[in-house]
């Protein structure tokens, strides 16, 4: 397709688009690269054809696209597939698997056509899960099953909004490979907010900053623009006042070591381990990473912790000088944690406001139920200025674009100064800014011990310098799932 536009401005609820002229040529790949805002999800709109009746201020021109040839993969995408499969599937319930729920399923369900499906599994390392609930996928393998969907589509023409958001690092390298081949079959967008995750096949380059095409440039001249050095100077600043926001408001409890011990830990589910034999323990003052590979049980590592997953009971755990299963409430537990993960987030179902997002995290909720007070509302209006979301205040989560409901998370999480701060991947669904800024404030939070980090991320780039205790999942030599080597100062 040789798609132009002209002259568009388009704005949804939250994000707004402005692009003068930009030429996507027959047969060209570009990559496009957003300082500041989530057009991902709006572009992909546009070009599919999908609630331009919604937007406002509508107005230019977009020719030569035809939306039935387009196919979008973003993380708003695999949200909206989740819900639609957590809405209306009740077979786990029943004691069965529906077929059209498992990752076979879902691909097949695109194409109607086993070889096409299998060949697509195969490709993209999904054998293994074929017969996996959609559901329990870890968001790297989620990433995968959405890619195989839109591409068994057959559409000519596909829109990756951060495509490798969630993935470990042998994939994202399989990932690349396996990109470039599709480029010489399909037209692609590319989006990313990562510098690193601009792919070295792609030749044209589109820069976007809030929402606005900015330039366009060779792959080459992308390769030594300045904009990410600006970015990162930029950041700093607002980074500081998040730290001062937190240092005004400190009130986390201290409880005597260990505040976490899991003795000889396993959680397996009727056909698979997840992981056995894993030992470990958080004592105050320390922050932990946990690696591993995509599925391995880092997600349901901390779910352990929080006390959200179904086998924390199963387990031999203490958390905060109590024995897990001895008569403390889970909301005792919560009280002291905050959390951010893409669970969490596909949880956060509920229409209440971006300011009661926030206000929600002094109380652990999903959703707000009861008054808060007025200094607990202020503190929520500080963060939502520091985030430069204050006129998004009374905007509901759910027209918010993902990224922007990920910063709302992370603020609900911190609000409260707990003395656990879990973070699975919180980075999922920023950009650029957004990341810099999160990733500056825990590295401060860190150093002055303002909470403990337990901490997840699949990019080397992403390490805090505070963190020096890890935790990682390596296969397990007698194929019992994964088990857990602890490493860092004075452990053996």
């Amino acid at each position: 397709m040789d798609i132009r536009f002209s002259q568009l401005q388009c704005s949804s609820s939250s994000v707004s688009l402005c692009i003068d002229e930009w030429q996507i040529g027959a047969d060209q790949s570009w990559g496009v690269f957003t300082t500041e805002g989530d057009i991902g999800v709006l572009l992909g709109q546009l070009l599919t054809g999908q609630c331009l009746s919604k937007h406002t201020g509508y107005r230019g021109d977009i020719t030569g696209c035809v939306a039935a040839d387009v196919a979008v993969v973003s993380l708003l995408e695999q949200q909206a597939l989740l819900e639609e499969i957590l809405e209306f599937d009740d077979s786990e319930s029943l004691g069965y698997t529906d077929p059209k729920t498992t990752v076979f399923g879902v691909i097949y369900a695109q194409c109607h056509d086993n070889a096409l499906t299998h060949q697509l599994l195969q490709q993209l390392d999904l054998i293994h899960l074929s017969q996996s609930h959609f559901t329990h996928l870890s968001t790297g393998e989620g990433r995968r099953v959405m890619l195989a969907r839109a591409v068994a589509t057959q559409v000519p023409f596909l829109i990756l909004d951060e495509p490798y958001a969630g993935l470990d690092v042998g994939h994202r390298q399989t990932l690349t490979q396996y990109l470039q081949d599709l480029a010489q079959t399909k037209q692609m967008l590319v989006l990313v907010s990562r510098e690193e995750d601009m792919p070295d096949w792609i030749e044209h380059v589109a820069l976007f900053s809030q929402g606005k095409l900015d330039s366009v440039m060779t792959k080459s001249q992308w390769d030594s623009h300045p904009v990410v050095h600006q970015l990162t100077a930029q950041s700093g600043q607002q980074s500081e006042e998040l730290l001062a926001l937190i240092r005004r408001h400190r009130h986390s409890a201290h409880f005597s070591n260990p505040v976490f011990q899991l003795h000889n830990g396993r959680v397996a589910y009727a056909d698979k381990v997840i992981f056995s034999g894993v030992n470990w323990r958080i004592d105050n003052g320390v922050h932990w990473q946990v690696k591993g590979p995509n599925g391995c049980g880092k997600s349901t590592l901390l779910g352990l912790i929080f006390g959200d997953h179904p086998q924390c009971y199963s387990n031999d755990i203490d958390i905060f000088g109590k024995k897990r299963g001895s008569g403390e409430s889970i909301w005792e537990i919560k009280q002291h944690i905050g959390m951010v993960s893409s669970a969490l987030h596909m949880q956060y179902r509920v229409n209440c406001t971006a300011l009661d997002v926030i206000v929600s995290g002094f109380y652990d909720s999903i959703g707000l139920y009861q008054k808060p007070t007025q200094q607990q509302v202020a503190i929520a209006n500080e963060w939502l200025t520091i985030l430069h979301m204050s006129h998004l205040s009374k905007m509901t989560f759910k027209q918010l674009e993902y990224g922007q409901q990920r910063l709302l998370l992370i603020a609900r999480a911190i609000v409260k100064q707990p003395t656990l701060l879990i973070l699975d991947e919180p980075y999922q669904g920023l950009d650029y800014l957004g990341r810099r800024l999160i990733k500056n404030s825990l590295e401060l939070i860190a150093k002055e011990h303002l909470s403990q980090l337990l901490y997840v991320s699949h990019y080397q780039q992403d390490s805090l310098e505070s963190i020096e205790h890890y935790i990682e999942f390596v296969q397990d030599e007698n194929h019992q799932g994964y088990r857990a080597v602890v490493s860092g100062p004075c452990i053996s």
